[in-house]
């Protein structure tokens, strides 16, 4: 996400003869690394307090905002030691019981995520999310949990560990499901299943959240998401409210193993994307060939509002990222409209015969 500088409060206060801008600059200045990148965003943070507290909102409203820097800097700091690992964020019904076939299900899947060094992040509750996390061990596991006005208690996996951790607001819960995901896959579910469905769905398919693997698993012969697809085609795309080529956001399996497997073919050349200006650039592993070049030139060519893909090494725009230096970078002028194509795209860029052949 690109950062834009708010002027107007810095504004407000040359003009009301309180020199905000300099206390706020000396106490940046005092607690952050001189070589931080981030000295602006900080600055930002606290200009944006300042103005609540010149405002002096209601009391419901100051609270709000505590509560979610407060949860926000918390999670923050809780999953830092777990940013190197891939992690699976997946969703389901707390109300599946031990003896159903999806609850077998759900734990090898959390055993076939772990084998592939996958971490598995759910709500910490009961049913699939107990099944999963049980398959994946707690070394593997990380729960956020929900505070309620009722009892609530965790998985008897994370329970108690360092790996749980609790959530006050939905809102704040649901960013990190979404934010730490490299991949999601949901499992039938009731309206909750639902709902994060629907929403990483609409994150993803308007560029509000990276593109990842979404997978949605049914236990061999179950009809629930394939009726619900039968449902988003014939409604949804049959009436144009979505694109035809959304629908490869998504991934229908039946299978813990090709769950899984989906996840690691999205992974096999493509690492990761952002935006820089105006360009959107896809890091990847393994250079591709001048023949895929052209090919994805000529197919690919809806996607560019402007000109062509272009292959390239480390740019030194990407300073603030110096640790993936060593990955080649494909970069073009993206529509930011569609896409389920660029998934196709990834998928393209992700065939081995696509690449440079090693010496």
């Amino acid at each position: 996400m690109p950062f834009e500088s708010d002027e107007f409060l810095s504004r407000h206060f040359q003009t009301s003869g309180v020199d905000v801008n300099a206390l706020v600059d000396a106490l940046v200045d005092e607690v952050v690394p001189e070589t931080s990148p981030n000295l602006p965003l900080y600055r930002e943070m606290l200009h944006t307090v300042i103005r609540m507290a010149k405002a002096d909102r209601n009391r419901w409203d100051a609270k709000i905002m505590l509560q979610t820097l407060r949860e926000m800097e918390q999670a923050f700091s809780r999953l830092e030691k777990f940013k190197h690992r891939r992690k699976v964020t997946v969703f389901g019904s707390a109300r599946t019981p031990v003896e159903h076939p999806l609850y077998a299900l759900a734990r090898e899947l959390g055993r076939t995520l772990a084998r592939h060094d996958l971490m598995v992040i759910t709500g910490a509750g009961g049913g699939i999310m107990a099944a999963t996390h049980e398959g994946a061990g707690l070394e593997n596991s990380l729960g956020f949990n929900i505070t309620l006005p009722f009892e609530q208690h965790a998985n008897a996996t994370v329970e108690g560990t360092p790996n749980l951790m609790s959530f006050h607001f939905f809102f704040v819960r649901k960013l990190f499901f979404v934010k730490e995901a490299d991949a999601l896959i949901l499992c039938p579910g009731g309206f909750g299943t639902l709902d994060e469905a629907l929403e990483v769905l609409t994150l993803i398919q308007t560029g509000k959240s990276p593109l990842v693997p979404v997978v949605l698993l049914d236990e061999p012969g179950g009809t629930y998401w394939a009726d619900a697809l039968q449902f988003i085609r014939k409604q949804l795309e049959g009436n144009r409210y979505i694109l035809p080529s959304d629908m490869h956001l998504l991934h229908l399996a039946d299978s813990a193993e090709e769950a899984a497997e989906e996840i690691a073919q999205f992974y096999r050349n493509y690492h990761s994307s952002r935006w820089i200006k105006d360009r959107f650039v896809i890091r990847m592993y393994h250079p591709l060939s001048e023949a895929a070049l052209a090919r994805l030139r000529d197919e690919f060519a809806d996607l560019c509002l402007s000109g062509t893909f272009e292959q390239q090494g480390y740019c030194e725009t990407e300073q603030d990222e110096p640790e993936l230096c060593h990955l080649i970078r494909l970069s073009f002028i993206f529509n930011a409209r569609d896409h389920g194509r660029l998934r196709e795209l990834l998928n393209f860029i992700n065939l081995s015969q696509n690449w440079v052949a090693k010496d």
